[in-house]
């Protein structure tokens, strides 16, 4: 599966773009939209071309990720928003979650109740945090148009 372009759009959105190396709110050298590595180093500069890329080569690590750990079926939105989540928090975090045990067990409501638990940063909570939880939450829980 591919994320679809609400589950993009979230990333996109929540993530922001700085083509200089920057550290986030808990140290971590980023660059482009939320990539982060060994390949991103103090005052390092991008091309808008090479985020894009970045992007693509990050999401599909993530897509492939949430493939292989949940193990019911999804439709798109739940999957992009799965995407989302791993791809903020990474794919050890989504592996551990009571979110992905509650999913696997099939319960999906559960499952969804847990995104907004995921608010925290450095041991601290933060605000734009939860409200991309949420983001990820409505969209784990809106039906996929028919």
């Amino acid at each position: 599966m591919k994320i679809n372009s609400a589950g993009l759009d979230l990333i996109k959105y929540y993530e922001g773009r700085r083509l200089i190396a920057y550290a986030d709110v808990v140290g971590v050298l980023t660059i482009g939209y939320g990539h982060t590595g060994a390949d991103v180093t103090p005052g390092l500069v991008i091309t808008q071309t090479q985020a894009d890329q970045l992007l693509a080569d990050d999401l599909a690590r993530f897509e492939s990720g949430v493939s292989r750990l949940a193990l019911v079926p999804l439709n798109a939105n739940q999957f992009s928003a799965l995407v989302s989540f791993s791809y903020n928090l990474g794919l050890d975090n989504l592996r551990q979650s009571t979110l992905l045990r509650e999913l696997n067990g099939g319960d999906y409501t559960a499952a969804a109740n847990q995104f907004p638990r995921w608010d925290r940063a450095g041991g601290r909570e933060l605000s734009g945090l939860l409200k991309r939880r949420q983001a990820e939450q409505a969209l784990f829980l809106t039906p996929p148009a028919s």
